[in-house]
Order: structure tokens, then C-alpha cells, then sequence
């Protein structure tokens, strides 16, 4: 691996952590009802950063990573749209199911890693279609749809207040 590559998979690394506890608070604040700005505009920043130098490591064709980053980027797209609208009307609830979505992204890629990065996981999926990877993954979508669906609800009745 060149030293490019390891400086930007540390950047990319340390950025989407940094991304996740930032989106766990903007998700909380959707439910809160006090929700905040700043954290959803910080959560947009490292969330847009982590895409960004997604893109920029060495192109090896159209791989999961690339289309994640793909999906990501329009989930980002929509947040900004729903941002600038002011959240007036479905924008409200865009905003909200985007901001789920796009912290369930980096969960997604981070237990992805997880499992082959951590020897003990790897252990488990030694080639990702393992049932401890699927049902991981399939709990965490579980998870977050549940979230998503609990935010969309908000957002409506908070717009029609």
C-alpha cells in the first residue's frame, strides 16, 4: 500500500467515525424535539467528506464501495435539496429519512470493515456472505428502518404543527 494510500484510508477512516457519532446526534435530535442545525450540518459535512475521499482512492472499476458511495452522494443530494427548501412540506421528512439513511450507509461500510478487518469476525465471514455477516447486517437494517420510519413519523406531525 503507497503512503497516498494509507494516509487517505486514515483520513477516510478517523472522517467517517467522526461522521457516525455526529449522525447518532442529529439522528437523536430528529426525535428530540429540538432539533439542531448545527449538528445536522456538521453531520452533512464529515458525511459529504467520507464520500468524497471514498472517491478519490485508486478506481479499480464499479465495486459495493463505489456504488455505495453512489447511493451516498444522491442521499446527500436530497439532504441539501431538502436543506435549502427550508424543510417546507415532504422536505421535512426528506431531510429526516436522509439524514437515517446516510448514517445507516456508514454503519453498513463500518460493519463491512468490521468483518474484514477484525480477525474474529473474519473468522465468522471469512468471505462475507456468512450468516453472522447477513444477519448482522439484516438486524442493523432492521434497526434502521424502524429509526426511519420514527423520524418520518416526526417530521410529519411536526410539519403539521
Amino acid at each position: 500500500m503507497s503512503s497516498y494510500v494509507w494516509i487517505l484510508t486514515v483520513v477516510h477512516t478517523i472522517l467517517s467515525f467522526i461522521a457516525i457519532v455526529i449522525g447518532i446526534a442529529a439522528t437523536a435530535g430528529l426525535f428530540s424535539g429540538r432539533h439542531s442545525t448545527s449538528w445536522t450540518r456538521w453531520f452533512f459535512l464529515t458525511a459529504a467528506a467520507v464520500t468524497f475521499t471514498g472517491f478519490i482512492f485508486p478506481f479499480t472499476g464499479v465495486t459495493p464501495a463505489f456504488a455505495t458511495g453512489i447511493v451516498s452522494t444522491a442521499i446527500l443530494v436530497a439532504w441539501l435539496v431538502a436543506h435549502f427548501r427550508h424543510l417546507v412540506g415532504a422536505w421535512r421528512w426528506i431531510h429526516a429519512l436522509a439524514i437515517v439513511a446516510s448514517l445507516y450507509l456508514l454503519i453498513f461500510v463500518t460493519i463491512a470493515q468490521a468483518f474484514l478487518k477484525i480477525p474474529f469476525l473474519r473468522a465468522l465471514a471469512p468471505t462475507g456472505s456468512e450468516a453472522p455477516f447477513a444477519i448482522t447486517q439484516l438486524v442493523t437494517l432492521a434497526i434502521f428502518i424502524v429509526i426511519g420510519i420514527g423520524a418520518f413519523r416526526r417530521a410529519i406531525s411536526s410539519a403539521h404543527q
